[in-house]
């Protein structure tokens, strides 16, 4: 069953965030708290869990939060879903908005590993409906 494995934010951007392990999801905002909140597309980027696992196998050291993501959710392939897509998790409501992202500024993991996954593996969502999310809640895409 997919569950949330860390729910991240940061205060200011262009930093890493760091796993608070719950948060509030406003709707048509984003994350309470979170620097990149706001009234546009890119309201909460999402990244799989697995993925991150597979890059910390080739030898990358990260921690929850530093690709700028602010929920990890295993057993969910976000990149493969297509923009459109809604997902629940208790009250909360989201749907995809954008598959991926361009990477102005080489990262520090790009600088490390010669690549990142967020560009290609993570996604941005509009939140419709928010509420509490927090590490262990499940996550499911609405059909």
């Amino acid at each position: 069953m997919p569950t949330v494995k860390a729910v991240c934010t940061s205060k200011k951007k262009g930093t890493a965030k760091r796993n608070v392990g719950a948060a509030m999801l406003i709707e048509n905002h984003g994350l309470e708290n979170d620097a990149h909140a706001g009234n546009w597309h890119r309201q909460v980027s999402l990244l799989s869990w697995d993925k991150i696992e597979a890059f910390k196998a080739r030898g990358a050291i990260v921690m929850d939060g530093c690709f700028g993501e602010n929920l990890i959710v295993d057993e969910i392939d976000f990149a493969a879903l297509p923009v459109g897509t809604r997902l629940n998790c208790g009250e909360v409501l989201l749907e995809i908005s954008q598959i991926g992202k361009e990477c102005h500024d080489r990262c520090q993991i790009y600088h490390t590993m010669g690549e990142c996954i967020m560009p290609t593996q993570g996604v941005f969502a509009k939140v419709l409906h928010g509420g509490e999310i927090k590490t262990g809640d499940t996550m499911n895409i609405v059909p």
